[in-house]
């Protein structure tokens, strides 16, 4: 679990320099791959992707000692440190119940790391695999046609589509037993994890750029730990301590249900210029605009 956090802290903080940038990244034309390109010229998210990349180290360390439905719902912690994070970088105050909900997740994961047991020893059936790898597809399908989805359920669809793509990359983890070169590319997991990053990083991009990122970082915390947790449950053999199920169980669903609540933490306000964002930034308005950003990955 101590990985797992690691990785939660890693995310968590890149999610609001990744956040930063993208709202202060000009939409301009090109569509999604486009508004990406424009995004990472910007230091703020050159320094997310970064602390991406240690966070996935942390992550492949977690996946192979713990069941995935432990280090899912420890990723979606990566919400309340976001929310903390934003607090320092953009002097935004948190409320108590605010506090609150932090606690609430660190209370689910406390639950989680008493009850769960070590990862199932299961390899899942050979069609798994090629089911991840057409999810990442359909992933990066979602995220290239970001800018052309309705108004109305858009930021939703594609914060479900980050998910669901970052949770391709939890399963896809597990399912790579050997890193020798011929291995791995003959492996459809292999390709899975690195198309389906890719993909998540797409839809995640257009979601905090284009819609509400509190909606889209609620479908992403949903995506990536509910689908990947009944994967592990049921194909890949993940089980609890003995006894302990129901502790797991509720453990996950306090967790998660903490993170939802600290969804508004997805989002900078657009207010906020590359200007003022190089000078101390001054209090946010939250009236009616939450504050800042996921998702990874």
């Amino acid at each position: 679990m101590v990985c797992a956090l690691g990785a939660a802290v890693c995310f968590g903080t890149a999610t609001v320099l990744q956040a930063m940038a993208t709202r202060t990244a000009d939409t301009g034309r090109g569509g999604e791959a486009a508004l990406f390109l424009r995004a990472v010229r910007q230091w703020r998210y050159l320094a997310g992707l970064a602390l991406d990349g240690l966070g996935f180290l942390f992550q492949v360390a977690a996946l192979r000692s713990v069941p995935i439905y432990a280090v899912g719902a420890a990723l979606a912690s990566s919400l309340a440190v976001t929310a903390v994070v934003a607090a320092r970088l953009l002097r935004v105050r948190l409320t108590g119940t605010e506090w609150g909900a932090v606690g609430v997740v660190c209370a689910g994961l406390a639950m989680l790391g008493v009850a769960s047991g070590t990862e199932g020893d299961r390899g899942g059936p050979a069609a798994l695999e090629y089911a991840m790898l057409a999810t990442a597809v359909a992933v990066l399908l979602l995220g290239l046609s970001g800018g052309r989805l309705p108004e109305r359920g858009r930021a939703l669809l594609l914060g479900l589509g980050a998910g669901f793509g970052f949770g391709v990359v939890e399963v896809a983890v597990r399912l790579i037993d050997s890193l020798a070169p011929s291995d791995l590319l003959a492996n459809p997991a292999a390709y899975a994890l690195l198309l389906g990053g890719g993909a998540a990083f797409l839809s995640l991009t257009s979601a905090l750029q284009r819609g509400s990122v509190t909606t889209a970082t609620a479908g992403m915390v949903i995506g990536e730990t509910v689908g990947p947790a009944l994967v592990g449950v049921v194909w890949l053999g993940d089980r609890t301590r003995e006894g302990l199920a129901w502790l797991a169980v509720l453990g996950f669903l306090v967790a998660v249900a903490g993170a939802l609540a600290l969804a508004r933490f997805g989002e900078v306000t657009k207010e906020v210029t590359q200007e003022g964002l190089e000078e101390a930034p001054e209090p946010a308005d939250l009236g009616n605009v939450p504050s800042s950003a996921d998702p990874r990955p």
